[in-house]
């Protein structure tokens, strides 16, 4: 029996809505975030600070992970919760991770969680719908153009609240341990079908407008981005320009025996909810 389910990032895009489904479930759940308040099932984790740790994983058999970047803390992290008794881990990883150099923080934490002892399941989601309302592009979305130097790039948008089903039934259920899945949308677009598609939604016009790479950077960097940041954001998106990314897997449907979301149910409930307001 789970005593109880530690969510790090638990105040985050994915964390939230894992907490707020077990929750509803009656599940014990314990949020972990560098900035908690530290008080009841509130907890201080901070990866870049091991002596938090012990007292977030104490008590806990079952343990959503996530790596945001940095050094590869992920590994240690998972050999002390191994030691502490937990039993299930689930890792938040992402698509393109398998084509990383050895040392990439996300590759070294799914080797990790694979070599543990213990059950584990690793998600690879593609970008998330929820950049459009939570993250990067909420405001070129507000503004009516998405600057972006995508091309014609295509990309399987995944919802958030499918990764958040996704893991929970991983946390929770039997059957997912040993499995990786490959979570995306049903269908691959462009940024432009993506726009025309909340331009329907919202009835506001939005468009994606194709800059340069260079122009692209120089923005974020006159917005206050760090350089090497500012390019490593590009690179992402050139990725998408270049072609990676765009097939469409089946993991949502293997894990939870449904289809996943569509984008255009996504950007009808963010309108209807107001997150373009």
């Amino acid at each position: 029996m789970t005593k109880n389910i530690l969510i790090l990032g638990g105040t985050g895009t994915t964390g939230r809505r894992i907490a707020r489904r077990l929750t509803a479930r009656g599940l014990p759940v314990r949020t972990a975030s560098r900035n908690a308040s530290g008080t009841g099932d509130d907890v201080r984790l901070d990866l870049d600070d091991p002596t938090t740790w012990a007292p977030a994983l104490d008590g806990v058999t079952a343990a959503y992970l996530l790596e945001p970047g940095g050094p590869a803390r992920t590994p240690r992290l998972v050999a002390e919760a191994v030691a502490a008794g937990v039993k299930r881990l689930v890792l938040l990883s992402a698509h393109g991770v398998d084509r990383a150099d050895d040392g990439h923080p996300l590759k070294a934490a799914e080797r990790a969680v694979r070599e543990s002892g213990v059950d584990w399941t690793v998600l690879q989601p593609e970008w998330f719908a929820q950049n459009f309302t939570e993250s990067f592009w909420r405001e070129g979305v507000r503004s009516g153009t998405l600057a972006l130097p995508t091309g014609d790039g295509r990309i399987p948008f995944i919802d958030a609240e499918d990764i958040a089903d996704v893991a929970v039934t991983a946390l929770t259920e039997d059957g997912h341990s040993g499995r990786t899945y490959r979570l995306t949308g049903p269908r691959a677009i462009t940024l432009a079908e993506a726009a025309d598609v909340i331009t329907a939604a919202t009835g506001r016009t939005v468009r994606h407008l194709d800059v340069t790479a260079e122009d692209f950077t120089a923005g974020l960097v006159a917005q206050g981005t760090p350089p090497e940041i500012a390019a490593v954001l590009t690179g992402l998106l050139l990725n998408i320009r270049d072609g990676h990314g765009t097939d469409v897997s089946d993991g949502v449907e293997r894990a939870l025996g449904r289809p996943p979301r569509s984008f255009e149910t996504f950007a009808a409930e963010a309108a209807a909810a107001g997150r373009w307001a």
